[in-house]
């Protein structure tokens, strides 16, 4: 039988959680009930915030004498996500469904975030109809607005809480299903990143990757892009990265609108992963429309890529800041890993002719990287190429099949 945990303050809304519960049983899904309530006493959940507590490595005593409501909220936040994540791992639940004002939703949010993408996940809240960022995150949680508040059950929250329990039982039920036979139905997974100035190199990967036996998954380099790449790596479904596309690095070093924050390109090393990287679109910072590029950089190469879209090439001194970090992060790699240099151009703009055209600056950036990886155990291929030349997408996906081939046979 599919089990669904119920995750929430059960000291604040424990009216809806027995209401939910009931609804869960007679939907023909098991319960298992997380309480989170931030000074819930004597608890009858299945897991009570003390063990919660205890699992974040809290001093249970001593937060409740500080009486300090926000700390205990994000201390119940670490504590749930620590716990549901091994409830799942141990297929003790198989869907999560939590309710809540914002105060809730933000002890829910590390929880689902936490959780695997494929896991059934939803989240009941009254902060739903607005940036819901925070509490979706990377993965693939399910948002249902609650109409109103969460406090009591009437008329309307039963009609959204029930479509909840109905939503969320269904996908437990079928997670369930299809668990046992998931690995087996479907080729290997493997991430790779573009960005429009990458996309022939990009579309020549995927396509050698696809007839090389893979699922290839496409993320665009746009920030969210990449961390959602990085959530799939961590929650152990990609056999490799073919990073072509690594522009989400100069943005965050300059401080454009498209950073994935500065541990991008760590995870994959971090998890052993096998990876192949590329320098695409190192040229370019991103911003919005042409005023709102900060006046900082006033007399910079700007281009306007499309009404809502303003390039700036990165200078010599940036690109070499850039080659030194990804040096480190892949020296620091603990899986195999390949670096593709091409040296006639990172991006589409940054050939002969083109607007971003800056060999100095592009030298700048190799030079680094060769210093950097210079007895280290990173491949590195310098390709007198410009990245979507035909054949440079190519070998990158050939090196990655190689990585991967070899990494099952040790």
């Amino acid at each position: 039988m599919a089990t669904v945990g119920l995750l929430g303050t059960f000291d604040t809304k424990g009216v809806e959680y027995d209401w939910l519960a009931e609804r869960l049983a007679d939907l023909g899904v098991a319960v298992l009930t997380i309480d989170a309530g931030s000074f819930s006493t004597n608890s009858t959940a299945d897991v009570t915030p003390t063990q919660l507590l205890q699992a974040a490595g809290s001093d249970a005593t001593a937060l409740h004498q500080r009486r300090d409501r926000g700390e205990t909220m994000e201390v119940m936040g670490r504590g749930a996500a620590a716990t549901i994540a091994g409830l799942a791992q141990e297929g003790r639940i198989h869907g999560l469904l939590a309710v809540g004002g914002s105060g809730g939703s933000s002890v829910a949010a590390p929880a689902l975030q936490a959780l695997p993408v494929g896991f059934p996940k939803l989240l009941v809240s009254t902060m739903a109809s607005g940036d819901v960022s925070p509490y979706v995150g990377e993965v693939d949680v399910t948002m249902m607005y609650s109409v109103v508040d969460v406090a009591g059950i009437n008329s309307i929250s039963a009609l959204v809480l029930g479509n909840a329990a109905a939503a969320i039982a269904g996908m437990a039920r079928a997670f369930e299903a299809r668990r046992p036979s998931s690995q087996a139905e479907h080729r290997p997974l493997v991430g790779l990143t573009m960005f429009g100035v990458t996309t022939p190199a990009a579309d020549e990967a995927r396509e050698e990757l696809t007839e090389l036996g893979y699922e290839v998954l496409v993320f665009h380099a746009t920030g969210t892009g990449g961390r959602a790449m990085e959530k799939l790596i961590e929650s152990g479904l990609l056999a490799g990265v073919c990073d072509l596309t690594t522009t989400e690095l100069a943005d965050d070093l300059v401080g454009g609108v498209l950073s994935a924050g500065p541990d991008r390109l760590r995870v994959a090393g971090v998890s052993g992963l096998p990876q192949v990287v590329s320098l695409g679109a190192l040229d370019m910072v991103n911003f919005g429309p042409s005023p709102s590029v900060p006046p900082r950089f006033e007399g910079r190469n700007l281009l306007v890529h499309n009404p809502t879209v303003t390039l700036m090439r990165t200078t010599t001194a940036e690109m070499a800041e850039l080659g030194r970090r990804i040096a480190t992060k892949l020296v620091a790699a603990t899986g195999p890993t390949e670096l593709f240099i091409p040296l006639r151009g990172v991006s589409a703009i940054d050939v002969d002719g083109g607007p971003f055209r800056d060999a100095e600056a592009d030298e700048a950036l190799f030079a680094e990287l060769r210093h950097g990886l210079e007895g280290s155990k990173v491949w590195v291929h310098e390709v007198d190429q410009a990245i979507n030349d035909p054949g440079f997408g190519r070998a990158v996906a050939q090196a990655l099949h190689r990585l991967i081939t070899t990494a099952k046979e040790a």
